[in-house]
């Protein structure tokens, strides 16, 4: 039986080197509050005996909050993966990686959360960190 796909993603997806596992703990990159996310399950990772899933950049995740608001802790929440220290070739054959993995709070449809500050007009503050193309899967 082959394979469908990759969990309800939106496009495809190249080969990268997997740098997050289960029970890895990440920063948020948003500023809904929270300081870490504690990488609990990846979505759409079948998996394999004795093999812990793992997440690269683009993934979805279910976190927790480790840290922050007190709001946010103690419940699971999706979370895509927006930079990761383990570094990754790309199709140009340049290798990527960031100076720490990084995570952003998403709803289960994917979409940012809003800035808790009504004077931008933008969804999400991260800066110029997301550079890839790769997130576009569920971010944008």
């Amino acid at each position: 039986m082959s394979k469908r796909g990759r969990g309800g993603s939106a496009g495809n997806k190249f080969r990268m080197s997997l740098g997050l596992p289960v029970a890895a703990t990440v920063n948020c990159a948003d500023n809904t509050g929270a300081k870490n996310l504690y990488i609990i399950s990846v979505k759409g990772i079948k998996g394999r005996l004795n093999r812990l899933p793992s997440a690269c950049v683009g993934d979805m995740v279910m976190a927790t909050v480790k840290k922050g608001k007190p709001d946010l802790r103690k419940k699971v929440l999706p979370a895509v993966i927006v930079r990761q220290r383990k570094p990754w070739r790309r199709k140009d054959g340049v290798y990527m990686y960031f100076e720490d993995n990084a995570g952003v709070i998403v709803n289960p449809k994917g979409e940012m959360k809003e800035l808790r500050s009504s004077e931008y007009s933008w969804n999400f503050a991260i800066g110029n960190t997301i550079i890839l193309k790769r997130t576009r899967l569920w971010l944008f």
